[in-house]
């Protein structure tokens, strides 16, 4: 059973079959949200995800970076991202068009935020999302 599908804007369906969602600066006691902190967190959910999912590739869609007008610290000005991170593992058809669709499937891992905890489906997904390019990004 899958959570939710999405329609690329390829027109491929995928489907989220598990989703892993952390708040973004959950657990942070010193410091401030700065791009030295953003990087590390984006490499840490990276080595998340690929441990998670060893058998898939992993596709990050780069987040989006909010700069607030409040004085630089000692690590650069403020940098924030999206509150929400998410890990999702998404099936699809095979890419490969020999492949007998009814034994065969694709897969994805993807790591993206978003600012709340909904994921939308079909159509209505969020942009970054029906975006991803499958054919490429997937492995059979």
């Amino acid at each position: 059973m899958s959570l939710s599908h999405i329609t690329l804007s390829s027109g491929r369906s995928i489907e989220l079959t598990e989703l892993r969602m952390s708040s973004t600066y959950g657990g942070m006691l010193e410091g401030y949200p700065c791009k030295p902190i953003n990087d590390m967190k984006v490499r840490s959910l990276q080595r998340q995800a690929e441990r998670a999912f060893p058998s898939t590739p992993v596709h990050l869609v780069p987040p989006s970076r909010e700069y607030q007008d409040q004085t630089a610290g000692a690590f650069g000005p403020v940098e924030v991202l999206p509150s929400v991170a998410c890990i999702g593992a998404f099936r699809s058809t095979a890419v490969a068009v020999e492949l007998d669709p009814v034994l065969h499937r694709s897969a994805l891992t993807v790591i993206w935020f978003q600012t709340g905890v909904d994921v939308r489906s079909g159509k209505d997904a969020d942009l970054v999302l029906r975006s991803i390019r499958w054919e490429e990004l997937a492995q059979d």
